[in-house]
């Protein structure tokens, strides 16, 4: 009976972050699906030829606007360096694809509150400005060279088969019409289904982790782990142990956000937290593929730059935010509600999830059940039946 207790209590917990995010979730991906229907993968390879600041900003733009997969990110940046693309904006756009995106600003808000999707705001580009120095002063030359020719290779990784879809709208007209027309309707269904369909499991996956965190992990360990009794010392330690947290977690994208509401409640400090969700690109499968794609010397400096730079990141933000008033005084980060009420949250999600079973009808009715079954399949299978959508 104990043990069923602490299953329900966890359960309880995880159901109750995931009730609070529902329908962030489904606005994120909806809005996701509208702009990668309208921005074909081969347009943002033409705009990435370079590392100089306008590209990175490019880069950083259209990552934001893409996926929000961690495995799906770092596949496109693969597939973006192979066609073309400068090997240091295809990171800014990997790192931009991953924690800049929609729904990750707003679920950061619903469960920890407004000045940690600021935080993650300010922080992404200073990360990415941080890796770009870097790479010019580490990363070029031979390296790169040896890297295009092993990622020249095709070795395929998790999500390739994804990440090689171009489901756009390729007719003529203004952005407002393609997305009126019934191709931009399938288009955006097609991205929304298949873009959920490559990272449900590392969300809810990241919510029953903090589910289980929450309730079976006592607060003081959490306090000892992060020196939470130490101002300084928690402040310095923070940014480098977040990112351990979250490797050894194993949790990306999205998902991790849950764990960082935890975390935050046992007493990490606020630049720890912003590391912590940065990290979602070095945790050890996503290693295990930079050196599938890149070979072992890229991977090495890609996952040292990385950390270095989230470390950084997390430093600055926690230096701008503090004189400026801007770090929570209180940890009472969303964990467990009381139970499912009749508030704004259930009229929204009845509402987003009505949009959901919309888009998933049209995607059923378009023929998309079988890209599913493709999507860690043959790259080459997988573009050639996506060029035959529209």
């Amino acid at each position: 009976m104990t043990l069923l207790h602490a299953l329900g209590h966890a359960l309880a917990i995880a159901g109750s972050m995931t009730w609070e995010v529902l329908w962030a979730l489904i606005l994120g991906f909806f809005l996701s699906g509208v702009v990668q229907a309208v921005v074909r993968k081969d347009e943002i390879t033409r705009l990435l030829p370079d590392d100089r600041p306008r590209t990175l900003g490019i880069a950083t733009g259209l990552g934001a606007a893409s996926s929000s997969c961690s495995y799906a990110a770092v596949a496109l940046a693969r597939s973006l360096f192979r066609k073309g693309a400068d090997f240091t904006s295809a990171m800014a756009f990997e790192i931009a694809s991953t924690n800049l995106v929609v729904e990750l600003g707003i679920i950061l808000a619903l469960l920890m509150g407004w000045q940690f999707t600021l935080a993650e705001f300010v922080g992404g580009p200073l990360m990415i400005l941080l890796v770009a120095l870097a790479f010019r002063l580490w990363v070029r030359g031979r390296i790169v060279e040896a890297a295009r020719t092993q990622a020249d290779k095709g070795l395929a990784g998790s999500m390739e088969g994804h990440a090689t879809m171009d489901m756009s709208v390729h007719a003529e007209g203004s952005v407002w019409q393609r997305l009126r027309s019934p191709a931009g309707f399938t288009s955006t269904s097609q991205y929304f289904v298949m873009d959920w369909a490559a990272v449900y499991r590392d969300i809810f996956g990241g919510l029953l982790l903090a589910g289980a965190a929450a309730a079976w992990v006592p607060d003081a360990f959490w306090q000892g782990l992060f020196l939470e009794g130490h101002h300084l010392l928690a402040t310095l330690w923070g940014p480098l142990i977040g990112p351990v947290v979250a490797v050894l977690s194993f949790v990306c994208s999205i998902g991790n956000v849950p764990l960082a509401a935890v975390l935050w409640n046992g007493g990490i400090s606020f630049g720890g937290v912003i590391s912590f969700i940065f990290a979602d690109l070095i945790i050890i499968p996503i290693i295990l593929i930079y050196r599938k794609y890149y070979g072992t010397a890229m991977a090495l400096r890609i996952t040292g730059i990385f950390y270095l730079a989230m470390v950084l990141a997390g430093y600055v933000v926690e230096l701008v935010f503090t004189p400026l008033g801007l770090v929570p005084t209180e940890r009472n980060a969303t964990v467990l509600e009381a139970g499912i009420s009749w508030n704004y949250t259930t009229y929204l999600n009845i509402a987003f999830l009505a949009l959901a079973a919309l888009l998933i009808w049209r995607f059923v009715r378009s023929g998309g059940l079988p890209m599913l079954r493709m999507m860690g399949g043959s790259p080459d299978a997988e573009t050639d039946h996506a060029g035959h959508q529209h």
